[in-house]
């Protein structure tokens, strides 16, 4: 996955959006669980078909390596998958994504500019893969 953008959806001029800092926002939690509310920001990036696990990932289907290990990674859940944008885009995916802990949040978005991709190797005969961030 590369040039990751921040995106600001038009939602975020809701009153149920109140904003934290630049790129980031504080709202209830889609899925109920976290009363205080929690902090969400979105994001835009493109999949690489020529990495490891991306092969057929694309805007209406993103593929799960590396996808879930960047949820791993930064502690952060998928809270919105822009089914129109993601619908309309040939490369682009946009994705909100939401945590408890707003340095969660500030820290998925140090991707802004940057590559998230998986890089295979092999270990007693299996295949494992490594997260690279450039």
């Amino acid at each position: 996955m590369k040039n990751f953008k921040n995106y600001i959806p038009e939602k975020y001029s809701k009153p149920e959006f109140q904003k934290v800092e630049e790129g980031i926002y504080k709202t209830e939690d889609p899925y109920g669980i976290v009363k205080e509310g929690i902090y969400v920001t979105s994001l835009s990036f493109e999949a690489e078909p020529d990495c490891y696990g991306e092969k057929d990932s694309s805007p209406k289907f993103i593929s799960q390596v590396p996808f879930e290990a960047l949820l791993d990674e930064f502690l952060v859940s998928v809270t919105d998958f822009y089914e129109k944008e993601n619908e309309e885009s040939e490369t682009v995916c946009y994705q909100e994504f939401g945590a408890m802990k707003l340095e969660d949040i500030q820290k998925l978005r140090t991707l802004i500019g940057k590559r998230f991709y998986a890089e295979p190797y092999e270990e007693d005969g299996e295949e494992y893969y490594k997260i690279v961030i450039e």
